[in-house]
């Protein structure tokens, strides 16, 4: 988040805009302070039911989406870091120059994509998958009367519904021994990755 305000304050006056949304059923307490922390002045939101990423089929954090004056998308990825960290453990630092192209061309940036593309990059969602996502909101209702119980049943219900779903397991991991990104995250991208797969999905940032 710090590098992506020093982007912002790079970038604002040029008629762009960042909207940072928290996955975060814990709400203002757990994400809050993270926003607090890194002083940003861009538009940031707390969603407690991951609402921003149903609309858009996100299954992972960070993911971004470029929205045009038009209210088009123009792009959408996942694995979207502002810089390298954990010497490239996570993120890349490819991301931020096809942002500030974008900014500077608009539809003419060379790597907008057309409607076709962002159809096809949208991750598709399963008959099941679309039962998920109100069987998570469920759980994370529970979760703020404070039924672990219950939270915990129907958030392992979104999961066996949609097990591609990153957010929905590194919620209810947030609140286990070990934390969202503990041994249980680690061992399941270990799986993925070790079968051929890929926690993020590629970005993709040829030259149209």
């Amino acid at each position: 988040m710090p590098v992506w305000q020093v982007i912002y304050d790079e970038l604002k006056d040029q008629n762009f805009e960042i909207i940072s949304v928290a996955q975060d059923t814990g709400g203002e307490a757990d994400a809050g302070p993270i926003f607090d922390d890194a002083n940003v002045t861009y538009t940031s939101i707390i969603d407690v039911n991951h609402h921003i990423s149903a609309l858009y089929n996100l299954v992972n954090v960070p993911s971004g989406v470029w929205i045009d004056e038009q209210g088009n998308i123009a792009r959408i990825n996942e694995g979207t870091y502002a810089k390298e960290h954990f010497d490239g453990a996570f993120g890349t630092n490819d991301y931020v120059p096809i942002v500030r192209d974008w900014v500077s061309k608009g539809a003419d940036s060379q790597y907008v994509w057309d409607r076709d593309k962002v159809r096809d990059s949208i991750f598709e969602r399963t008959p099941e998958a679309e039962r998920a996502q109100p069987a998570f909101q469920l759980g994370s209702w529970y979760f703020r009367q404070e039924n672990d119980a219950k939270a915990e049943q129907y958030w392992s219900l979104a999961q066996e519904l949609d097990p591609s779903s990153w957010n929905y397991l590194r919620q209810d991991l947030q609140y286990e021994e070990g934390g969202s990104a503990g041994p249980e995250w680690q061992q399941r991208r270990e799986q993925i990755e070790s079968a051929g797969g890929s926690y993020y999905a590629p970005l993709e940032i040829e030259e149209n």
